[in-house]
């Protein structure tokens, strides 16, 4: 899911090319990055890779495959800079544009915000994938560990979010992060419910923001398009 960033070269921010992001239609880690981009109104070009159902991601594009060892999205291009990985490409994308700021403006709270969007990446969304092969019976018991974690993971926020606005406290990666790793858990029948209002509360708010919008909007489409369920808390921005 994660790798580090790589290149053997310098970004040219001056070149005046237009960044171009490459993505997929179901790819959680690259809406990420497009959601990031969008609050920053960062000008790319969003590269949407092959998929299909019958053959997956085959054949990889050319582009991922050069510069992604471990041939996924997102990948960036911005210049002569090549990179990869959805949390390195949002350092990235801070460091061009530092306003809007998506990080907190305290090294403490930096800090406890990056480590949410670890968390949501490497604690929480493991879970999920174990629930990836059942997403046609999501009630199957094999799922059932899965389920309970992610449950378990979902009271833990809810005490961290607490009574603020967003988890950090200010908005920040740390949402956009979890915001769509917790969608993909709706649509792997691992949901929050009622014992987590604040948390629900914090997604409607998410789901209301355009640049969410922009991003999870086609999402859905897509999704219904391919026969699979939509999870009911995308209805207000449904097409």
């Amino acid at each position: 899911m994660h790798e580090n960033a790589q290149s053997g070269r310098e970004a040219d921010p001056s070149s005046g090319r237009k960044m171009r992001l490459f993505s997929a239609a179901l790819s959680m880690f690259g809406a990420k990055v497009q959601i990031a981009a969008h609050e920053k109104d960062i000008d790319f070009e969003l590269v949407m890779v092959p998929f299909t159902q019958k053959e997956g991601y085959a054949p990889k594009h050319p582009e991922v495959l050069r510069i992604n060892p471990k041939r996924q999205v997102p990948v960036l291009i911005d210049g002569d800079l090549d990179i990869f990985d959805s949390t390195q490409i949002f350092e990235y994308l801070e460091d061009i544009k530092p306003s809007p700021a998506l990080w907190p403006a305290t090294p403490a709270a930096r800090a406890w915000a990056r480590r949410l969007e670890h968390e949501s990446d490497e604690v929480y969304f493991p879970h999920i994938i174990k629930l990836m092969p059942l997403w046609n019976t999501p009630s199957d018991p094999a799922g059932k560990p899965a389920r309970e974690a992610a449950a378990a993971y979902y009271r833990t926020m809810e005490r961290v979010l607490g009574d603020r606005e967003f988890l950090a406290g200010e908005y920040s990666f740390a949402d956009i992060a979890f915001y769509m790793a917790q969608l993909f858990g709706a649509r792997m029948g691992a949901d929050m419910t009622g014992e987590t209002p604040r948390l629900l509360q914090w997604r409607q708010r998410m789901t209301t923001r355009p640049a969410v919008i922009k991003v999870v909007r086609p999402m859905a489409d897509y999704l219904r398009s391919d026969g699979r369920s939509v999870p009911a808390f995308l209805s207000p921005i449904a097409t």
